[in-house]
Parts: C-alpha cells; sequence; structure tokens
C-alpha cells in the first residue's frame, strides 16, 4: 500500500490562512483531514485533484474560517477533507509530468500499477470505514462554461445533492476512475464544476454549498422533481489526437478552431455548426469516443470543403481553448438533454 497519505484528526488553524501553491510545503502531499463535528456520518470533500483548480482549497478554508471556535473548529457536521495533489499545486499545474492524472486513477479506472491508485484505494477504504454523510468533489474548468453539478449514477439522493448546487446536472459514466463516481459506492456522490479559477463567484457558490451540506440532517429520498433540474447525460468525449497540430484563430496549423471556441459550451449547436478549419488533406481530425469507447467521430462531424462541422445537433460542455488542458485531458464533451430519464433514476 503506498505511504504517499498522509491522514490526521485535526487541522492547525494556521493552514486555513494558506494558499494553495503554499500547501506542499505544509503537508508534504495528499493529505485526508478527520474533523470532528456535532453531527455523524463525515460529509466527505475533496479537493485539488487537479494542481491548478484552486476553487476547492480556497471554497473549503472560507467555510471553515467560519466555524472557528477559540483554539479549534465547532463543526455542524463531521467532516472529512481530501487534500489531493499539492505538488501539482506548488507549481500550478494540473499534474506533474511524472505523475498520472489524480482524477483519473480512483477504483473502477481503466488503468493500474501506481502509487497515486494505491493512494485513492486507501481513501475509499478508510471512507468505507468510517462511513459518510455525502461525497462532494470540488473542480473548476478552462473553458467558458455555468456553473454545474455532475453524477455518476441516477439516484434520488445524489440529484437532491446536485439539484443543491443549481438546477445544470450533467450525468456521466465516463471518463472512468473519477473521485465522485468511486465515493458513489458510499453513499450520495457529486462533482462540482465552479467555472474558471480566478473567478470569485465560483469560491463563493462552492463555500455557500460546501456549508449547507455540512448543516443538512438528512438528504431527501424522493423523487427529484423534473421543473426544478435541467440533467444532460454526456455521450461522447472528444479528442484532437496526438499527432495532429491545433491552433486557435490562426489558420495556419492543421486544424485551426475559432479563438472563442468556448463560447459553444452548454449551446445547442445545429446541424452544419462550424467547429474548425482544416488541411484539406485531413479526414478525420477528432477522435470521438462513446460511452463503450467506441470510436463515433463520423456520427457527430463530418469534414466539408475543409470544414470541419457537425453532423448532426449536439450541446458540447468543457469546450476550453488552453492547448495544455486539450493534450492532457480532452477539447469537449458532447452532451444531450436526459430530463426524460429522471423516471428511471432508483
Amino acid at each position: 500500500m503506498t505511504d504517499l497519505l498522509r491522514e490526521v484528526d485535526e487541522m492547525p488553524l494556521s493552514v486555513l490562512d494558506t494558499p494553495a501553491s503554499s500547501l506542499h510545503d505544509i503537508l508534504g502531499g495528499p493529505t485526508l483531514f478527520h474533523l470532528a463535528g456535532q453531527r455523524e456520518p463525515a460529509l466527505f470533500v475533496s479537493v485539488l485533484m487537479h494542481g491548478n483548480e484552486t476553487s476547492g482549497w480556497d471554497s473549503i478554508r472560507q467555510v471553515l474560517r467560519g466555524f472557528r471556535s477559540g483554539e479549534g473548529l465547532d463543526l455542524p457536521r463531521s467532516l472529512s477533507l481530501f487534500v489531493g495533489n499539492t505538488a501539482a499545486a506548488k507549481v500550478g499545474v494540473r499534474h506533474l509530468p511524472d505523475q498520472p492524472d489524480y482524477n483519473r486513477v480512483w477504483p473502477g479506472s481503466e488503468t493500474s500499477g501506481t502509487p497515486e491508485h494505491d493512494l485513492m484505494r486507501q481513501v475509499v477504504d478508510t471512507m468505507a470505514g468510517r462511513e459518510i454523510f455525502a461525497s462532494v468533489d470540488v473542480h473548476n474548468n478552462t473553458g467558458l462554461n455555468p456553473h454545474y453539478a455532475c453524477v455518476n449514477v441516477l439516484e434520488h439522493q445524489s440529484l437532491h445533492l446536485a439539484a443543491l448546487f443549481g438546477r445544470i446536472v450533467v450525468y456521466f459514466v465516463r471518463p472512468r476512475g473519477v473521485a465522485s463516481m468511486a465515493m458513489a459506492a458510499l453513499g450520495p456522490s457529486v462533482t462540482l464544476e465552479c467555472g474558471k479559477v480566478g473567478q470569485p463567484r465560483g469560491v463563493e457558490h462552492a463555500a455557500e454549498y460546501l456549508e449547507a451540506c455540512l448543516h443538512l440532517a438528512e438528504i431527501p429520498s424522493h423523487r427529484v422533481a423534473t421543473h426544478d433540474i435541467d440533467l444532460y447525460h454526456t455521450v461522447a468525449i472528444v479528442r484532437v489526437p496526438p499527432q495532429h497540430e491545433f491552433s486557435f484563430g490562426d489558420g495556419q496549423a492543421e486544424i485551426s478552431f475559432s479563438r472563442n471556441l468556448d463560447t459553444m459550451n452548454f449551446r445547442e449547436l445545429p446541424v452544419g455548426s462550424l467547429i474548425a478549419e482544416c488541411n484539406g488533406a485531413l479526414r478525420k481530425p477528432l477522435d470521438v469516443r462513446d460511452e463503450q469507447d467506441h470510436a463515433v467521430a463520423e456520427r457527430y462531424f463530418r469534414v466539408e470543403d475543409g470544414r470541419l462541422v457537425t453532423r448532426v445537433p449536439v450541446m458540447p460542455s468543457m469546450l476550453t481553448c488552453n492547448p495544455e488542458v486539450i493534450r492532457q485531458d480532452c477539447l469537449c464533451y458532447l452532451m444531450e438533454r436526459y430530463n426524460d430519464h429522471l423516471a428511471d433514476a432508483g
């Protein structure tokens, strides 16, 4: 079993005044805090799964500062706080070159064999032994997106937990190995997407949500009303193959996306919408994979006279103009409206 994880039962209040970039110097690596509160079981919160997504840490320390009492914390509910990739946070990157993505190596991942896989298994096993009230994993994204919550199972309590963050809820089963999917085996579980790093409203929204979760006595188990949420289903992941060069707006690379590509997020794009200008000889500029990891690019896109356009109506999310994120993760996800499936929730 890995020795990457530190597990402690108290948090020095000075840590709450520490920015994400300085946490590694104090914590030394991934740390799981178990902080006692008035109610059990604990709310599990994970932050900094990606070192450059700091709204989670900023929001939870804001919440905890509000519960200061003398030299300690007076929490309405116990909290287990997992602070993830502090080494990447120190230098402001998603993950270091020699690390896997911390949010792709949780139990259920399609990969294995690294110390980080062992680390996340240890976190899940620890929380399985302690029980959880609910699980919340806090993230940012790099493109223009509304704030929204994600679930990995269609069950009533997780949907209620998601709707507490806002109307927009996204259901996905890929990528595998994410924190929220692993923790869903232990209780209601969500991922929060809080917009771009550095936007104060993202921190404030997550802080309001986490404080509300700590005050909850229970999570409703009845059906979520269809009119209370806008539910979407992620049907495909879109990547740029590593052999293809791309750019934004200059027309020099094999694939030239619009400079404002991310303004298409959460918009229903009609057939024929322009995604990119392509080199005339390029026939398959994108790799698109469905939930079964089947190649389905031709289902969604076609190239016409050097123009990459949509073949069917689509709604993208997480489109980004950040080349590093595109190479490390993906260009975007494709979604469909899914409210008709709320009746199928367990």
